[in-house]
């Protein structure tokens, strides 16, 4: 198994558990328990459609680690402040970084 796939694996459990601190000690109030539950059902769902379409989860691995460290990028290590505060502004900022991220964690990853 190629190092670079060991490496964005790490990354993206590491980015995982990131977000669900954060909004863990961020959150508050009846929002808390259903962005807790729709995060930990992420990595499955994704996962489960990749596959179902055909690309794997490689893919899958790859946009979810792009998503998670543009999200803690993009609101200084704050997830709950995507919605909550900056409006549309921070939402495209993180659809922005994400697909930068992304698409650069690809070319990396079968360029080496």
């Amino acid at each position: 198994m190629p190092v670079t796939v060991l490496v964005i694996w790490g990354l993206c459990g590491i980015g995982w558990g990131v977000v669900l601190l954060r909004l863990r000690s961020g959150l508050h109030g009846p929002a808390r328990g259903s962005a807790l539950f729709a995060h930990t059902a992420t990595p499955v769902a994704v996962v489960l459609f990749f596959s179902l379409i055909g690309f794997g989860s490689l893919y899958a691995t790859i946009a979810l680690t792009a998503q998670w460290w543009a999200l803690l990028a993009v609101t200084g290590f704050r997830p709950e402040r995507l919605v909550a505060t900056g409006g549309l502004g921070r939402l495209a900022a993180w659809a922005a970084v994400t697909a930068g991220f992304a698409c650069s964690a690809a070319e990396f990853m079968f360029r080496v």
